[in-house]
């Protein structure tokens, strides 16, 4: 069975609740469509309402200054899943033995943690592994030592010596021949399986281009599609 784009598109959210917002992120296809009926059931539920006196604008503030707030708590809640995740990993270098500072940053809706080169010398690029297996284990291994101390599940995204920088470069370059040879074929094309990362990566390109994309099949052989006009 295909899912849409949105399946491996982890959709960031303003909410302060990281588990409510793994709970309603879609996984399938029809989840994609229901979620679009009942927004639009909702739209048209909104707009039968009689209409309603319209509240002065300085009662909308403390709204807008909860959202606001929101974020703030939302971002405040990813620094902190950067700081445990780095500490685990600071932890987990000294005990290994292995050189590599860490940085720890917030991108879009999730915290972002790099294991770069230091002084003392290079990260160990054995913590990559063959086609990122070994980061994708150690990404698995941080996330849930951060949800320990938490108590919340993460999202968080390890890189280790800029490897998946690269990969995204790699893989921006896949998806334009790709792109151009649907376009031009007008059939659909079926790329390499790749993980969830990567899959994301190809989807938001073949977007921006103005096609379709699914992915199909089951790990570890999940694939994208992209298809035709």
């Amino acid at each position: 069975m295909s899912d849409t784009q949105a399946t491996d598109l982890e959709t960031p959210t303003d909410a302060p609740d990281l588990q409510a917002s793994e709970a309603t992120e879609p996984t399938e296809a029809s989840d994609s469509t229901e979620t679009a009926a009942t927004d639009s059931a909702a739209s048209a539920d909104a707009e039968a309402e009689p209409a309603e006196k319209t509240e002065p604008a300085e009662k909308t503030e403390p709204a807008e200054k909860g959202e606001k707030g929101d974020k703030k708590s939302r971002v405040r809640q990813l620094e902190r899943e950067g700081e445990v995740a780095a500490d685990f990993l600071e932890t987990l270098l000294d005990i290994a033995d292995l050189d590599g500072d860490i940085d720890v940053d917030v991108d879009g809706d999730r915290a972002a943690i790099a294991i770069v080169d230091s002084e003392e010398g290079r990260v160990p690029r054995r913590l990559v592994g063959t086609d990122g297996k070994v980061l994708e284990a150690l990404q698995e291994l941080t996330r849930l030592a951060v949800q320990a101390e938490t108590g919340e599940r993460s999202r968080l995204m390890l890189d280790v010596a800029g490897y998946r920088a690269q990969r995204r470069a790699a893989l921006v370059e896949l998806a334009q021949a790709a792109i151009s040879e649907v376009k031009d074929s007008g059939t659909k094309r079926a790329l390499e399986p790749m993980s969830a990362f990567e899959r994301k990566v190809v989807h938001d390109e073949v977007a921006a281009s103005g096609l379709v994309s699914e992915s199909e099949g089951v790990d570890p052989h999940r694939h994208v599609v992209i298809l035709p006009e």
